[in-house]
């Protein structure tokens, strides 16, 4: 920290620029050991003089701003950087500017691995600012650069806990700059990108400033956040951020308008009616559509879309399923990801409520969409989302209505909320279902959080059910956060016959649910190899409404541990109890009878340090399954061979074998996926998929030419091949689908 304060002297003195006693005070809280700076408020300096946005950062205005005071977070938490590091934040009227000056004493070092836009992995090095833009403690958005000039931004929801959605994208600039003494970096975002609540012109944010030196794996943060929440809701996490002023900051009200052209061809053979041959289908494709995004006030957002079109989509990765439950796969589409985390409402794990995937697929397709509306962002103290959206009819399902309003609130601390939601999906012959949802998290004290569910169905396949109980779902959860010390949840959940939630996902239905976990993390210290330490026991059991008996259960030990290097292994067991009312079947030549089972598994997996050029990630289970046995195991490697090439890919192997029965089941998916990035605007991404169990290999190439935020052409062909022809009468043809798109689509801005 001395050379925190020193460069603060020394730049203060040559500007001679009067620093604000605000941040005076916010360096010198920093240097109480072992306590964290996210405490009270501090105003940011104003910006005095001219910035060009080139990653030199040698402007006399830099030099006037003190620079915020960091600390190591990892390896050792509170320790000076192991390379001097000056992170600045100023603003004007119409930007916020954040500047990393990034000393290194080993050039060479610096990692700059990646092309890629929206990197998401700590294989480079980089420097990130996340905004807490509404200082709700609940969602960050990061804008990071890369030491080789790559932006990324992304969302952080759920206090850091969520998945980082780096679908999402909005306007903003950086650059960097590299030299003997190490690399620069500039980010300049319009407050017109940013949604907020301002009071006359003062502006309250959240900031997480941080870098990350990746051949040390270390990460350099403001504020002095210690690691025990784990590494993304430590890093990320809005609770966690600094609360930071901005004064004489008004709305700006942009018009975003974009519209798009599409062209291309599709070939399709489809089984005719009388079950004798494949007929081919040809559609040749010409559309426009347009989408307009208007910023209502600072804090609310109206999105209008006619003729959707998501040709631009990455196919699905290909999963063998071993189990009697439907797959789940996540929202990839751009005009469901702003502020998408306002429409959450989980009832833990994959199962939820809403989830913005079921509208325009169906059973895999793509259904046309007419048009929508989306409304997203807060008004004084609710948090808002609204959305509207109308398909087209398909070949199983007739035109549909799907809409959802969420509502949610803070109530008693900044952690704590409550909401309600409102799904409705109509068809135009008359056909509905509706569900409402209450939910809530109280946080009453440390780092303990109890979260609660509520949620009903109507629909007209059960108009007259008047059961509440057989048509709803109620939860209620119980746990402590983090991932040092004692930590815990405990989980009670009840879902009915006839719960169900059309535009949700839910793997099961009719039963009783209780779990989760108790675990306990340490740190072996600073003299130790290893970062951490954490033994978990996993357990849960679901019994039926219906009979009362129970349907599954496990129960299991878990040890897992991290080096400072990066290395992370885990081994887990488990006793698994199964009692199935009915069969279910893994292929054509396997499948497990009804009945009660009691079986063992064991797993062990590697996680290579995600600093390494090269990443050999490995997994492998094995033990007792259901009335047979089972080995599964898998290989993903991933290499940077260099900044302009990116290879991953993946072998999984399940062998299942019911011996009793003279059964066996053996499935192979290889994936492998190229990324070619020319430079920072042209990139190009193959991937290829085999799956055996399915009999198919499925081809996805797509070529990017993005110039400009809002500028985007895209090229994709996809393919389906069958590998198994012969297998079914009639023959089944050699490539039953194959597409080629071309989409262009251009933003114009406009403000008011």
């Amino acid at each position: 920290m001395a050379v925190v304060i020193a460069c603060f002297d020394r730049c203060a003195a040559s500007t001679g620029a009067r620093v604000s006693r605000s941040w005076l005070l916010l360096l010198l809280s920093s240097l109480v050991p072992g306590r964290a700076i996210a405490q009270g408020q501090f105003v940011v300096p104003r910006l005095q003089g001219m910035i060009q946005i080139d990653g030199v950062v040698d402007e006399a205005a830099w030099d006037a701003i003190p620079p915020l005071p960091a600390v190591m977070q990892i390896p050792t938490f509170n320790e000076p950087p192991s390379e001097r590091t000056e992170m600045r934040l100023t603003y004007d009227d119409e930007y916020l500017y954040f500047s990393c000056r990034n000393y290194d004493r080993d050039i060479a070092g610096i990692r700059a691995t990646s092309l890629r836009r929206d990197d998401g992995s700590f294989t480079n090095d980089w420097c990130v600012i996340n905004l807490d833009t509404f200082n709700d403690k609940e969602t960050t958005l990061g804008f990071a650069v890369s030491a080789g000039g790559v932006r990324t931004d992304v969302v952080f929801s759920d206090d850091g806990r969520g998945a980082p959605n780096f679908s999402w994208n909005t306007f903003w600039d950086g650059a960097v700059h590299r030299n003997q003494e190490g690399w620069f970096a500039e980010i300049r975002i319009p407050f017109s990108s940013l949604r907020f609540q301002d009071d006359v012109g003062r502006v309250v944010m959240g900031v997480i400033a941080w870098r990350r030196i990746a051949r040390k794996n270390e990460l350099i943060t403001f504020p002095a956040i210690p690691p025990r929440w784990g590494l993304l809701p430590s890093l990320t996490g809005a609770s966690r951020a600094q609360e930071v002023v901005f004064e004489d900051v008004y709305r700006r009200t942009p018009l975003y308008v974009t519209p798009y052209g599409l062209g291309g061809f599709g070939r399709t053979r489809s089984l005719n009616d009388a079950e004798t041959t494949y007929d081919l289908a040809i559609d040749n494709a010409t559309e426009a559509g347009i989408d307009l995004k208007y910023g209502i006030t600072n804090n609310l957002t109206l999105d209008l879309t006619a003729n959707t079109d998501f040709a631009q989509v990455e196919a699905d990765n290909q999963v063998v399923n071993l189990t009697r439950f439907s797959l789940f796969f996540p929202e990839r589409r751009l005009f469901f990801q702003e502020r998408a985390s306002v429409f959450d409402f989980s009832f833990g794990g994959t199962n939820r409520l809403f989830h913005s995937r079921r509208i325009g697929l169906v059973g895999g397709k793509q259904a046309r969409i007419f048009g929508g509306v989306r409304l997203v962002g807060r008004v004084g103290a609710w948090d808002i989302g609204v959305l509207d959206m109308q398909t087209g009819e398909t070949a199983t399902l007739p035109s549909e209505n799907l809409g959802v309003v969420r509502l949610r609130r803070q109530v008693l601390n900044p952690n704590s909320y409550v909401g309600g939601i409102l799904t409705s999906r109509a068809t135009v012959d008359g056909g509905y279902n509706a569900v409402y949802g209450l939910d809530g998290i109280v946080r009453p004290f440390g780092e303990e959080y109890l979260t609660w569910n509520w949620a009903q169905s109507f629909d007209d396949a059960d108009a007259d059910s008047i059961d509440v109980f057989d048509r709803s779902l109620a939860r209620v959860r119980w746990e402590r956060r983090g991932v040092d010390g004692f930590t815990y949840g405990f989980d009670i959940s009840r879902a009915g016959n006839s719960f169900n939630p059309e535009l949700g996902f839910l793997t099961r239905s009719d039963y009783v649910r209780v779990g989760d976990n108790i675990s306990y993390g340490w740190r072996p210290g600073a003299e130790s190899i290893l970062l951490r330490h954490t033994l978990t026991i996993n357990g849960f059991a679901f019994r039926r409404n219906a009979g009362g008996r129970v349907e599954s259960a496990e129960v299991g030990p878990q040890w897992a541990f991290e080096s400072k290097a990066g290395h992370i292994l885990t081994l887990a067991g488990a006793t698994i109890y199964e009692d199935l009312d009915e069969s279910f079947s893994l292929s054509d030549d396997a499948d497990v009878p009804a009945g009660s089972y009691m079986f063992h598994t064991g797993s062990l997996r590697y996680q290579a340090p995600n600093a390494d050029l090269f990443r050999p990630n490995a997994r492998i289970e094995a033990g007792s399954f259901f009335d047979g046995w089972r080995v599964s195991a898998s290989f993903t490697p991933t290499w940077n061979a260099s900044r302009n090439l990116l290879l991953s890919g993946t072998y999984s192997v399940d062998r299942v074998r019911f011996t009793p029965r003279d059964q066996d089941f053996t499935a192979h998916v290889v994936r492998g996926r190229s990324q070619v990035m020319v430079n920072h605007a042209l990139s190009g991404v193959a991937l290829i998929q085999y799956n055996s169990a399915a009999d198919i290999v499925l081809a996805n190439f797509r070529i990017r030419y993005n110039p400009r935020e809002g500028q985007d052409l895209y090229l994709v062909y996809n393919e389906l091949r069958n590998t198994d022809r012969f297998g079914s009468i009639p023959v089944l043809p050699i490539v039953p689908e194959r597409t080629f798109l071309v989409k262009y689509s251009y933003t114009f801005t406009l403000e008011f």
